[in-house]
């Protein structure tokens, strides 16, 4: 159990399995920037996160519900969660929303997973499942919230957690993923990895803008 002191952001989580490193430069160095992508994804996040109740046919709909689990030591924002309604009780289930289509990592289920496990901790509740709606599908995706999912949330939880106990940015890891990543001016992962210096980067930047552009 983790003093509420100690509490993380939940979207830590996320950005920690797709990489400690931006988790490290947006958490902990407070750094960040938005291109097209992450312009995108916040807008369909303020269409959503409205904070306005509806309903449907045996459905109640909640926007932007406050999430906290003193086991994972997390706390946040819930984009959506329906509550379907069985013969005796509602049962809850998760949407959140993402811009692009699904990813091959588990990044997006981590997240989804730990907003279901601050539910079952809030309400004293078992839950099963839930979904991720993507922009650029259009469609859902739904997630089950097996054994194993669970356990890749739990790691991930602690490895944000001991990544702010020791306060230091890990070093990049270069892969496909930096290509979309909004940070990567700021990170370098060329740079550092290749043992360049700025200086180097630096000139080789300049090198490609035109005088209009510098």
């Amino acid at each position: 159990m983790y003093p509420e002191s100690d509490f993380v952001m939940l979207s830590a989580l996320q950005h920690f399995v797709y990489c400690p490193r931006q988790c490290a430069l947006i958490h902990l160095e407070q750094i960040w920037s938005e291109n097209g992508y992450t312009a995108e994804g916040r807008e369909m996040h303020e269409r959503v996160d409205n904070g306005e109740t509806s309903y449907r046919s045996g459905v109640r709909v909640t926007r932007s519900a406050a999430l906290r689990s003193a086991i994972l030591g997390i706390s946040g924002i819930a984009d959506v969660v329906e509550w379907h309604k069985l013969k005796d009780h509602e049962e809850p289930f998760p949407v959140e929303y993402k811009r692009g289509k699904p990813k091959k990592h588990d990044a997006d289920k981590i997240q989804l997973c730990a907003q279901a496990m601050c539910l079952e901790e809030m309400l004293g509740i078992q839950i099963s499942a839930g979904a991720l709606f993507y922009g650029q599908t259009k469609h859902r995706l739904d997630v089950d919230f097996d054994d194993v999912l669970r356990e890749k949330t739990v790691l991930a939880a602690e490895g944000v957690h001991d990544l702010f106990r020791n306060g230091v940015t890990p070093p990049p890891e270069p892969g496909p993923k930096c290509k979309l990543c909004s940070l990567k001016e700021e990170c370098l992962p060329e740079v550092i990895v290749q043992g360049k210096t700025a200086k180097v980067y630096l000139q080789k930047l300049f090198h490609t803008l035109s005088e209009e552009e510098i």
